[in-house]
């Protein structure tokens, strides 16, 4: 049988289909089948069915024949499935089965078809890797069309596009403008390509510039250079190996009024050539030799400068009259509407350009990365290195930034790329919108709480962190960081800055405030206080309340107006702050209780787990201390009169300075006096940050805490004498000597006739003032109004299950009642909830949180109550119950204590603190060209053209 040798070409590969087994569902499966020519001693195998691309059937088959067995089954539908080679002798006449290249594409004008495993997939789909395509050998397509019936394409579908098996498409082409490549930026330094010219790129003043790109520009700069050893060189051989110097351009082609960019103009064209010096020397040898240039040549050159001079002048004056158009449109006053005009291409690369830039320094504060590297005083004298910003800048122009690269590298090398007032414009713009992202949300809320924590150390400069509380619309309690406020020593100045920033720069509506708490250091309490009283007159629905992540006796501790209190409560901090930073320190404190504690081995291991933990913002901070006092001492001074150096001379120095703080006879009267003031109010504290259920049992047992405060300072003599006692044993202990302060004794040296003993005078100077203190600060943060709130949480079914549904919320909920979505309904609303847990199943649990009252699936029917059950949650004094919600206070804690004072910036610790939240790139680009489009136009109009670059100094 004659055997076809055939070489498939383009128009061939996938001519014909093979179509599905009979049977299997997919389109075409029933068409007819096409007949096949016949094998010697076999039956006519049963046909494959094919379709030829271009209509017709193949020739009939001859009687008799026996097909494959496998064949015959594939063509049945049925059996086991056969390659294409066992079918392939039987028809080898009509096609010749081939093996597509990897990846290759098919597209047909019939309809979309899925072939078998030893098919193909025609249609708009892609071929197996390792299957064979059936396809017509030359000389037999004229056989199939007049076999099978045409086929027509549909109309939907576009021509017939068939590839070759063996096609491969080309590589694309090299990523880049016009096939620009990154300067070399080694420390070979540049010459200058001009004749009788020996500059070179290492003068510092000097600005060296590649040749276009632009075949046209770039030929006569060629032929005004006159080499005639450059003519035979491509614009790209010329942009990479050869530079001109900024001597050889007029003034005004070159823009130098950037402070760090010297660039050409698009149009930028060497005029300035020395073609006579050479002459002076005639048997010197230059490499650079002169091209010597005949008169045709010489009168061309002189009628392209007249050309040049004719269309500068022209397009000057239709500048000119553009402009007095437009002037004289908007004098007549007429309002047009304005088109949406597509950007031109300086337009879109500058805005590329500063999307770059923006991505970088969103990096830097995601990642924490400073702005400034290595410090000036740390370099010596005449070095110069670039800074983070300007590092990384050079390193995505290494990683292949077109757009960085375009702008940068027609830059000369000693000029800086970013300015630092350009930097810190965009870092405000940064901070701005994604600041913009959380309070879009705070603001679809409606309803938010401000809490600011302690003042914090930013560069030098005092500020303030401010965090904002709200529900979202997932029904979750989230507290996040929304940015520093500059802090003001003047309280009635800080409280007029504080408001205007949140309402004015940061467009909350302080209206929908329904809670303000503030975290504070020691000296702070005061002045806070101030800006909480002056928003309660603006706002009275800001309740002025506690916050959940500050116990109780801490901040009552940190609020007294004592200076012997805060100098106490720094030395606690202090010394918490130098055990946690050596873990050997930690060691010899667990081996120093063990020593004090050995009949109580218990209470040793208490104390042990705690000096682990931050014991210094427990409710019992201070009976801990009292307890571990005699311990840090012994600790303290055998680390600072060690003789076998184990520690360092810092931890030795502070042990000391510590070990005699902690032995003044006025640390210890401090400690012991709050120690016994602050019990009272311990479980109270402990109660506010535990369960709802707890919180709300405590708001009924303030007015107990303060009787038992008031009966305290009613007899202040007696307990003051008890508590000094205490004191003096404890000072007894640790071999103390009992007097007066040296500052007051020093005082009293020229009265010999005061004889005021230590008792009283601690007496006057510290317990009267701190329970007094004590008593009015419950009173003023536990406020009618905060306690109605409180009261309002026996909403939550668990707190109402435990009053066995006899609760009369309705008479504490007027204080909300323009909050409501249907005041009215409130009372009726109310009665259906209790009735609802009431009557509940035996297997239904109570929610015993906000949280879970707010996601349960039916409070949608309750508006009122889900209304209250938000406004009570954002309350600072509701802890956060889901703890990723709480991420804003742990973040900013980590950010300060991770950043050293210099190196922190308030723009990029809210980039760092919020680096999960989404950012708009175009909307930063947009809006940094709308605050200035003086610099966007001046980048415009100074913006080197793709064809002309500047290569760096070296």
């Amino acid at each position: 049988m004659e055997n076809y040798k055939v070489q498939v070409s383009l128009q061939h590969l996938l001519e014909i289909y093979v179509s599905p087994r009979r049977g299997s569902g997919h389109p075409g499966a029933d068409t007819p089948a096409l007949p096949t020519p016949p094998h010697p001693g076999r039956a006519a195998p049963p046909p494959l069915r094919m379709r030829a691309a271009r209509g017709g059937p193949p020739p009939p088959p001859s009687a008799g024949a026996k097909a494959p067995a496998g064949a015959t089954r594939a063509a049945a539908g049925g059996g086991k499935r056969r390659p294409l080679r066992r079918a392939q002798a039987a028809c080898a006449p009509h096609i010749r089965v081939l093996r597509p290249p990897r990846g290759a594409w098919a597209l047909s004008n019939g309809p979309a078809r899925e072939g078998r495993r030893e098919g193909c997939i025609v249609g708009r789909r892609r071929l197996f890797s390792r299957r064979r395509v059936a396809v017509n050998p030359p000389g037999r397509s004229q056989q199939c069309r007049a076999a099978s019936p045409p086929y027509p394409p549909p109309p939907s579908l576009p021509p017939v596009l068939l590839l070759h098996p063996t096609y491969t498409p080309p590589p694309p082409p090299a990523r880049g403008f016009k096939g620009a490549e990154a300067p070399i930026r080694g420390t070979m330094p540049n010459f200058c390509a001009a004749p009788n010219c020996t500059r070179k790129s290492t003068q510092s003043d000097l600005a060296f510039f590649r040749f276009p790109r632009d075949p046209v520009r770039c030929q006569r700069w060629v032929e005004n250079c006159r080499r005639a050893d450059l003519e035979d060189k491509t614009p790209d051989q010329l942009n990479k190996h050869y530079r001109l110097c900024a001597k050889h351009f007029e003034t005004s082609m070159i823009c130098r009024s950037s402070p760090y960019r010297t660039v050409l103009r698009d149009n930028a064209v060497p005029t300035i050539f020395d073609l006579t010096s050479h002459l002076n020397n005639p048997h010197s040898r230059h490499r650079k030799r002169i091209k010597e240039l005949s008169e045709d040549e010489i009168r061309t050159l002189k009628q392209q400068k007249i050309d040049e001079a004719f269309e500068r002048e022209q397009a000057t004056q239709e500048l000119n009259e553009s402009n007095t158009q437009n002037t004289v449109s908007e004098e007549g006053g007429e309002e047009q509407e304005e088109e949406a005009v597509p950007l031109t291409l300086e337009e879109r690369e500058n805005k590329d350009y500063l999307k770059s830039l923006f991505e970088i320094l969103i990096l830097m504060g995601k990642q924490n990365i400073p702005l400034d590297g290595h410090n000036v005083d740390e370099l010596p004298e005449g070095i110069f290195t670039s800074d983070n910003f300007q590092a990384l800048l050079e390193y995505r122009i290494n990683a292949g930034d077109e757009v960085l690269r375009k702008r940068f590298e027609m830059t000369a090398v000693n000029l800086e790329y970013c300015s630092k007032t350009q930097q810190k414009q965009m870092l405000e713009i940064c901070e701005s919108c994604v600041r913009e992202e959380t309070l879009r949300e705070v603001r679809d809320s409606h309803f938010f709480s401000v809490v600011t924590d302690e003042v914090v150390d930013i560069a030098g400069e005092e500020h303030l962190p401010v965090l904002v509380r709200f529900v979202d619309e997932s029904h979750n309690l989230r507290e996040e960081f929304i940015g520093f406020l500059p802090y003001e020593a003047d309280p009635e100045i800080l409280a007029v800055k504080f408001h205007t920033t949140i309402t004015e720069k940061w467009g909350l509506n302080m209206e929908y405030c329904r809670g303000q708490a503030y975290i504070v250091s020691s000296g702070f309490a005061s002045k806070m206080k101030v800006v909480a009283t002056r928003l309660l007159e603006k706002y009275p629905q800001a309740v002025y309340t506690l916050c959940s992540s500050c116990a109780l006796n801490v901040w009552l501790a940190k609020s007294i107006p004592v200076v012997g209190v805060s100098i106490a409560l720094g030395t606690i901090e202090e010394v918490c702050c130098l055990f946690n930073q050596s873990p050997q320190l930690l060691v010899e404190l667990d081996n120093t209780i063990s020593v004090l504690f050995q009949n109580n081995e218990e209470k040793g291991n208490e104390l042990k787990e705690i000096c682990r933990s931050q014991w210094t913002g427990r409710h019992d901070t201070f009976e801990v201390l009292v307890d571990l006092l005699q311990a840090l001492v012994l600790c303290l001074d055998g680390v600072s009169s060690d003789s076998s150096v184990r520690w360092s001379n810092f931890i030795a120095g502070r042990a000391f300075v510590l070990s005699s703080a902690l032995t003044d006879f006025d640390f210890i009267v401090t400690i012991v006096i709050l120690k016994n003031i602050l019990s009272f109010t311990r479980a109270f504290g402990k109660n506010l940050q535990g369960q709802t259920s707890d919180v709300f049992f405590a708001a009924s047992s303030l007015t107990a805490v303060l009787h038992s405060l008031n009966e305290v300072m009613e007899n202040i003599e007696v307990y003051h004498e008890f508590w000094f006692e205490e004191a003096t044993n404890l000072a007894t202990k640790l071999d103390v000597q009992i007097k007066l302060p040296g500052k007051f004794r020093r005082a009293q040296q020229g009265n010999l006739d005061s004889e005021v003993t230590s008792e009283n005078y601690y007496k006057e100077i510290l317990s009267v003032p701190a329970v007094e203190h004590i008593i009015q600060e419950l009173k003023d943060i536990f406020s009618e109004q905060h306690l109605k709130a409180l009261k309002c949480l026996s909403l939550v079914p668990s707190v109402m299950g435990q009053l066995k549904f006899n609760t009369s919320e309705e008479h504490h909920a007027d204080m909300y009642k323009n909050d409501l979505p249907n005041p009215d309904t409130l009372s009726a609303e109310l009665h259906c909830w209790r009735i609802k847990w009431k009557h509940r199943g035996k297997d239904i649990e109570l929610p015993a949180t906000i949280y879970e009252a707010l996601h349960l699936p039916d409070i949608k029917f309750f508006p009122n109550v889900y209304a209250l059950l938000k406004v009570l949650c954002i309350l600072p004094v509701m802890k956060v119950e889901n703890e990723k919600y709480e991420v804003g206070r742990k973040r900013l804690k980590a950010y300060l204590k991770n950043t050293l004072t210099e190196q922190r910036s308030s723009n990029l610790a809210l980039l760092n603190i919020n680096f999960d939240i989404k950012h708009d790139l175009d909307l930063m680009v947009d809006t940094y060209i709308k605050l200035y489009p003086d610099k966007v136009e001046f980048q415009e109009d100074f913006l080197p053209s793709n064809n002309s670059e500047v290569t760096e100094e070296a």
